[in-house]
């Protein structure tokens, strides 16, 4: 008899849990898209606009870059190729590439060359203009701009734990490469992301 009262009462303990759960509803709040909020502790879209706006305003003060610019009585013509996600964790690096390619334009200090896939869709175009538009308006084959420098970098991290406690410190790496040399003119490292994140205790 106990054990069947128990089981009942496990039962309707259940239902109205299943209940609850149902009825509850999302709530959802809007913020600025300038806060901070860190849920996790995992990398995200503060720590992304930090590092690149930093990265790429060192990279675009260096002297290499200012001597290329005297030399030449032009802007430097930048690509950004690929940032490796080497972290402990999973990280879109298509968003840092993106990003770094804001800040360079916005920057006014140079150029911005426009990715391979980008350039495969524009030649499309003009092969098509060769072939349906007026002779006098179509865009001349083989006319594009040449980088200059191939911008390229990683991600890693370094985790220390301790219980419910750990240090989660980012390590955004960038290299500036010059594309005919291929020689390094700059290299640079942000390691300002720290974040010390305490698991929250199970309680019953």
């Amino acid at each position: 008899m106990k054990r069947l009262l128990s089981i009942v009462m496990m039962t309707i303990c259940l239902i109205s849990v299943t209940i609850l759960v149902s009825c509850a509803s999302t709530n959802v709040s809007r913020v600025s898209s300038e806060a901070v909020i860190d849920l996790t502790g995992d990398w995200n879209d503060t720590d992304v606009r930090l590092v690149c706006d930093d990265l790429v305003d060192a990279c675009l003060s260096s002297p290499r870059l200012a001597r290329f610019e005297a030399q030449n009585n032009r802007l430097p013509i930048v690509l950004v190729g690929t940032f490796r996600n080497d972290s402990d964790e999973h990280i879109d690096t298509s968003i840092i590439t993106s990003k770094m390619q804001n800040s360079i334009i916005n920057s006014g200090r140079a150029d911005f060359m426009a990715s391979n896939s980008q350039r495969t869709e524009t030649r499309k175009e003009i092969m098509n203009q060769q072939a349906w538009s007026n002779p006098d308006d179509a865009k001349s084959i083989a006319n594009e701009a040449a980088a200059d420098f191939m911008l390229q970098g990683s991600v890693k991290t370094i985790v220390q734990k301790s219980g419910k406690r750990s240090v989660r410190t980012y390590f955004v790496y960038a290299e500036l490469i010059d594309i005919e040399s291929g020689m390094v003119i700059w290299t640079g490292e942000n390691d300002s992301i720290k974040k010390v994140v305490t698991e929250a205790s199970v309680r019953w």
